[in-house]
């Protein structure tokens, strides 16, 4: 059995809220989430949240980080073995699938999972029942399924990494968790919430300066850097947070350090052509330049040292209208 427990999602974002009242409408039902989001934005939290907040929230709770799986394990660890059917199969073994039975199992980085394991993950979850390594009489599971991927499936489907069938099967509710960087009016209540959670005793003050800092920030590890980043001041810090106790790069977040972190996926994604990172680059500009702005284009466009026909250009060109951005990194 698992333990209820209570699950804190800190936000003033929108977008955030709807996804929670999406959640909160579902409470009751069994079918399949698929949570999407860049690693850090908090995916376990929401299937904290998606199963504590269900009618399964009595029943067990079984985490599966499959990344963190060697390929070889993986089929022994999600639905288990019989005594005996492989070399080191001492004893017998249940599968964390059946170990999940009645309850929820969340399965994150299922963009990792091999195909072979695919097929295999799609009958249980179509048949809602298992077998076991070296088993012969099948295994009804009954489990309320969350998934979690850092990438759009849909890029792997056409890469040929992931099945199309599985994809339609766990993606019956697709929430996606938006970046950090998205939902920058969160970061004052986020340092509020770990400072509270890192510094119960002390009441540390943060100054002006450094929460415009910590706003300004692009946070490319998104919440979990932020947390690791306040547990760090939590534990150095006197009474008072200040610049100085910000790493260089958090200190700078306005110049261009801010800008590459923006686009750390265009420098690390080797597909890209050297035009689609060109584009990224130009996007985060104009987008930040717009943020900066209030929206104004006049003065979006002398901030970059472009004439205003050209500034509306780009605009045009990268579909970027008024202040709504458009997705930076490969999207030009």
């Amino acid at each position: 059995m698992s333990e209820k427990k209570p699950v804190t999602l800190v936000t003033n974002n929108s977008v955030v809220r709807e996804i929670i009242q999406k959640i909160d409408k579902i409470s009751e039902s069994n079918s399949s989430v698929l949570l999407v989001g860049e690693t850090g934005v908090g995916k376990e939290i929401f299937a904290d949240y998606i199963h504590y907040t269900s009618n399964r929230k009595d029943r067990p709770f079984v985490k599966v980080g499959l990344s963190a799986l060697p390929p070889d394990l993986l089929e022994s660890e999600l639905f288990g073995h019989e005594k005996g059917s492989f070399t080191s199969a001492h004893t017998e073994k249940k599968g964390l699938f059946e170990i999940a039975h009645s309850g929820t199992i969340f399965l994150d980085d299922i963009d990792d999972v091999p195909l072979s394991i695919q097929s295999k993950l799609l009958r249980v979850l179509e048949s809602q029942e298992m077998m076991r390594i070296g088993g012969v009489n099948p295994i009804p599971v009954d489990i309320r399924l969350i998934t979690a991927s850092k990438v759009d499936l849909k890029l792997l489907i056409e890469k040929n990494k992931f099945r199309d069938d599985l994809y339609y099967r766990i993606n019956v509710v697709p929430l996606k968790i938006p970046p950090l960087r998205e939902r920058r009016e969160d970061v004052p209540l986020l340092v509020e919430h770990f400072l509270k959670k890192y510094a119960p005793e002390t009441e540390l003050k943060v100054t002006t300066a450094v929460m415009q800092a910590l706003i300004s920030y692009t946070w490319p590890g998104n919440i979990r850097e932020l947390r690791n980043v306040i547990q760090r001041l939590a534990l150095f810090a006197d009474s008072e947070i200040h610049l100085r106790d910000l790493s260089p790069e958090i200190r700078h977040a306005d110049g261009l350090g801010q800008l590459m972190h923006a686009c750390d996926r265009c420098f690390y994604d080797h597909e890209l052509s050297f035009d689609q990172v060109v584009a990224c680059l130009e996007i985060n500009l104009l987008n930040k330049a717009l943020h900066k702005s209030g929206g104004n284009q006049s003065q979006a466009s002398k901030m970059l040292r472009m004439s205003l026909s050209t500034f509306r250009d780009k605009l045009k060109k990268y579909n970027i209208l008024h202040n709504k951005t458009t997705e930076p990194c490969g999207n030009p």
